[in-house]
């Protein structure tokens, strides 16, 4: 059999995140984190899921280079190093592709400039990426390095749903358009989808709720995204757990002009104290649920917000869809909320949408209807991989080289 392995990176600004997969069987071999990389008590957590052993261990990591290095001793504790003859690709997680890159790319020097030049779209995300990337390519200069963007699988929507209504010259001179995020997600959730209900992607319409600590929607008519919650940034849309979402744009002239607020702050406020966090103090819904449960008014608000926005969302883009077959919940919040689920659906009966209580309640990892059986549009729960899904898109690539 030759060889299929494909290991996919996540590298965040101090974290590494990583799983191997054989694409030939589909088997998940070994799965990790690494954090607080450039710290004396950096941690590392491996697990050989082939195995069923977990390993953890902390200490020093100077850097990025260290962690892949120390994360390669752990796969090659397993049999699975990454001098292994199996490994055929090294598939990256990139969240910002801008406009040129809309499917997964080949990594070389033009692609790394080009991710180089997106960093003012993406100044959080797209450094610590490429630093993955180039210190997975010293490690194995010989093996494909493949780019999987976040942003890809919304560059399909139309320019009504992609174009702010800003003087086009000014935004087109600082590449001001709505890209979305979350991508990878969901198009396997679109996808999952479809096959959950028995019919090939090209003949559903989907909406797709990712509801984790950060939040989107999208619309996928077809298999193809033709609009989505997240803008520029990944700012714009749901209330999430620490964003704001969609706000008047003269609030942030008001807090300037009115409150002294610098451009610094009042960007901490809306993407790090605002949300559910700025509304009640906390971000985790289990935490919001408890206090609902006790009689607090202020998490009960946060909720009604949280949901409130999420009812407008759906309602919007069932108008942009005109038909819809199913929508479905993923994530964190969108897995193991019920609440949260049945209150987003509720009263919109009259669109189609509907959810039964008794499936609803079920707590499962699989992908599942929650809807009654004679609902015009299905509710469903499909756990996101977006680890399978950047393996996939790596290896399809790969084998389509060869």
């Amino acid at each position: 059999m030759s060889p299929s392995r494909v290991l996919v990176l996540n590298s965040g600004s101090s974290s590494v995140k990583y799983q191997l997969l054989d694409m030939g069987d589909g088997d998940r071999l070994a799965a990790g984190l690494v954090e607080r990389i450039g710290e004396e008590n950096a941690r590392l957590k491996h697990t050989h899921l082939a195995g069923g052993a977990e390993r953890e261990w902390t200490g020093p990591i100077a850097d990025h280079e260290a962690a892949l290095k120390a994360v390669s001793e752990e796969l090659a504790r397993d049999g699975f190093g990454l001098d292994s003859p199996e490994l055929v690709a090294i598939g990256h997680r990139v969240v910002h592709g801008g406009r040129t890159f809309t499917e997964p790319t080949v990594i070389d020097a033009t692609v790394l400039a080009e991710i180089e030049r997106l960093i003012p779209l993406a100044p959080l995300h797209n450094p610590a990426n490429l630093i993955g990337i180039r210190t997975a390519t010293a490690l194995r200069p010989d093996l494909p390095q493949v780019a999987v963007f976040d942003t890809a699988f919304h560059t399909t929507m139309p320019e009504s749903a992609a174009r702010y209504a800003i003087d086009a010259a000014t935004a087109d001179a600082y590449r001001v358009r709505r890209y979305g995020f979350h991508g990878t997600s969901h198009a396997y959730v679109s996808r999952a989808t479809a096959k959950l209900l028995g019919k090939a992607p090209e003949d559903v319409n989907v909406i797709v709720l990712h509801l984790g600590n950060g939040a989107s929607a999208s619309a996928v008519r077809g298999g193809k995204c033709v609009d989505t919650s997240m803008g520029l940034t990944p700012l714009e849309g749901l209330v999430m757990g620490t964003r704001s979402g969609d706000i008047d744009p003269a609030v942030i002239f008001h807090l300037a002009r009115v409150g002294g607020m610098s451009i610094d702050e009042i960007d901490t406020l809306l993407n790090k104290k605002s949300g559910l966090v700025g509304l009640c103090g906390d971000n985790d819904m289990r935490e919001i649920r408890r206090r609902i449960d006790e009689g607090d008014e202020r998490a009960q608000l946060a909720f009604d917000i949280y949901i409130h926005r999420l009812k407008k969302y759906i309602g919007a883009y069932c108008a942009v869809l005109g038909t819809v077959d199913a929508i479905a919940f993923t994530a964190g919040v969108g897995e193991n909320a019920a609440p949260v689920r049945e209150a987003a659906v509720a009263g919109l009966e009259t669109l189609g949408p509907a959810v039964d209580s008794a499936l609803n309640a079920v707590r499962s990892d699989q992908p599942r209807l929650i809807s009654p059986e004679d609902a015009r549009v299905k509710v469903a729960v499909v756990p996101t991989d977006e680890e399978l899904e950047i393996a996939t898109q790596t290896y399809a690539l790969v084998r389509q080289g060869d």
